[in-house]
Parts: C-alpha cells; structure tokens; sequence
C-alpha cells in the first residue's frame, strides 16, 4: 500500500518545481541567435570586445543592475548607440527619466531595434534588441509618456553616448 502524500511534502514539491521553473526561465542564451544579422562575430570575439558586464547584457540576455548605470543620469543632448557595433539607437530628444533606474525612451531611431516576445522570469514581455548586430538592450513596456506611450527600458552597459546634435 503506498503511502498518501501529506500537506508538507506537496508543499515542498510544489515549492521545488517553481524555483525549477524560474532557474529555466533565467537561464542565459547567447542573443538572437535564431537570425542573421549584418555585424557578427564569434561568441570569443563578442567576449574580447565588450568586457565581461556589455558581453553578459549585449550577447547573453543579462541585466545590469538599476541606478548603476552612468547613461541613466545623460542628459545632454547627443545620440544613444548599441555598444556592440556603434549603431546609434536612441536620440537624447526621447529619452526620459522613468523611474526604474534604467535609461528609457519613448521612441527608437526608425529600424534601428527589433524586438522578439521574451519568456523567461515566468512572464510575457518584449524584448529590444539592436538591428545590426542582434544584441541585447532591454525591454519595451506600454506604460512610458506621449507620444508613443512606450517605455523603452534599456541597460546602459549595452550603449555608448555620443554628445552632440542628437
């Protein structure tokens, strides 16, 4: 006869599966590896050029921590680009200070992102990535300002700021 299961240990296995189900869903992918982008390199190469914090965002899908980053605090006038092929991304007229503790804008350069639905963390989200190269940036939300109402959510380790017109 097998013995029923009580209360503590289906609570323990239930408990098992979901910390099982949130380290599945954090682990790390090498970005975009499921197209064809202009600017590739070998995952060796991405490692050498970026420095170990772009190269966790940029290729594996990482997050810098919020209020870290010194992009988040940019205010002058100049143009945001992708830290792994120097595309620029974002101009300073769309950036905003959203709260979060990461550089957000309302807006993208016209096709200078693509974005891909993100799973992982046991939720839905839309995830940003450069055009050209395919790395990593953040995520896009629908709760930023007019005009757009977007809240481009970005990790500063992935960008470079170039000062000037933006």
């Amino acid at each position: 006869m097998t013995k029923p299961i009580d209360r503590r240990s289906l609570l323990s296995l239930a408990g098992t599966a979901a910390a099982g189900a949130v380290l599945w869903g954090c682990r790390a992918a090498p970005a975009a590896a499921a197209e064809n982008f202009p600017v590739r390199m070998s995952d060796a190469q991405w490692k050498a050029k970026l420095g170990p914090a772009a190269y966790d965002v940029l290729r594996h899908e990482g997050t810098e921590r919020p209020f870290t980053s010194p992009l988040n605090d940019e205010h002058r006038a100049g143009v945001f680009a992708c830290k792994g092929c120097a595309q620029p991304l974002f101009s300073s007229k769309t950036k905003f200070d959203s709260g979060t503790g990461w550089p957000s804008f309302w807006a993208p350069l016209p096709g200078r992102v693509g974005t891909k639905s993100d799973r992982s963390l046991m939720m839905t989200r839309v995830e940003v990535h450069c055009s050209r190269c395919g790395g990593h940036l953040g995520h896009v939300f629908d709760d930023g300002p007019k005009p757009t109402g977007k809240r481009y959510c970005m990790n500063g380790v992935a960008m470079t700021f170039k000062p000037g017109a933006a």
